[in-house]
């Protein structure tokens, strides 16, 4: 059985909230107070959260401007799930912005640090309902009530990325049984570590035991499969 994650692109993958705070500061014409914290939208009020965001509906493919956290760790992440045939899925609730679509523009964004053809699925709804219909076996998100939500209703474990200090929310997601982490390297290296851990488990983990039962060689797809299959060219007709 393969390995299926679920990866938030947005405080995983992507430094949104610099982003975001960057075009509040070209929009309002302010200095903003900056912060790291997923709960906090620093010292802008609900109709200049809008202003942005609707700054942001016209602008054209905004998603693509936005910074990665640790582009390295893309490709790293890109390397180890074609080694050991693991399936992931990038999640995402982003709104639309003009010109391309917002499941088109990440997947051109994850692509362009070198995890090719990924599959991202925009899912403004439960992460729950997402993680039992894709049958995940691990959910990595950067909001806790999404990692409780998943451990609660579903059989999916969840790792929390939660890149500043923060005790409490640390504290509290380690009682439910969810894991912290501070970096993608850190999550990545995770779950290289269940590779090897979750196979000698038993128990609740029963149902994971056949994630990593030894496979007999096969004729791999190329890494980069642009190099040797790139789009066909379009011809006007």
């Amino acid at each position: 059985m393969t390995l299926r994650i679920g990866v938030d692109v947005d405080g995983v993958l992507a430094d949104f909230r610099s982003a975001f705070h960057a075009t509040a500061k070209r929009v309002l014409r302010r200095d903003i107070e900056f912060s790291t914290s997923p709960q906090s939208d620093g010292q802008l009020g609900p109709s200049e959260i809008r202003r942005v965001w609707e700054h942001i509906a016209k602008a054209q493919n905004w998603w693509m401007e936005v910074e990665p956290y640790e582009p390295e760790q893309i490709a790293r992440f890109y390397g180890l799930a074609r080694e050991a045939s693991w399936e992931v899925f990038f999640l995402t609730r982003r709104p639309a912005s003009a010109g391309d679509s917002v499941q088109f523009q990440t997947q051109w964004w994850i692509e362009r640090f070198g995890f090719y053809l990924p599959a991202v699925l925009t899912v403004p709804g439960s992460r729950g309902d997402v993680a039992n219909g894709l049958r995940l076996d691990l959910l990595l998100d950067d909001q806790l009530i999404n990692c409780v939500e998943v451990v609660s209703s579903t059989p999916t474990k969840a790792l929390l990325m939660l890149r500043g200090e923060d005790d409490a929310t640390r504290n509290h997601a380690k009682d439910r049984g969810i894991g912290v982490v501070s970096t993608l390297s850190e999550a990545i290296t995770i779950i290289e570590r269940l590779n090897d851990v979750l196979p000698q488990r038993r128990g609740r983990l029963l149902r994971l035991a056949d994630w990593f039962t030894g496979r007999s060689e096969v004729q791999a797809l190329p890494q980069n499969p642009r190099a040797v299959r790139p789009v066909p060219p379009f011809k006007k007709p």
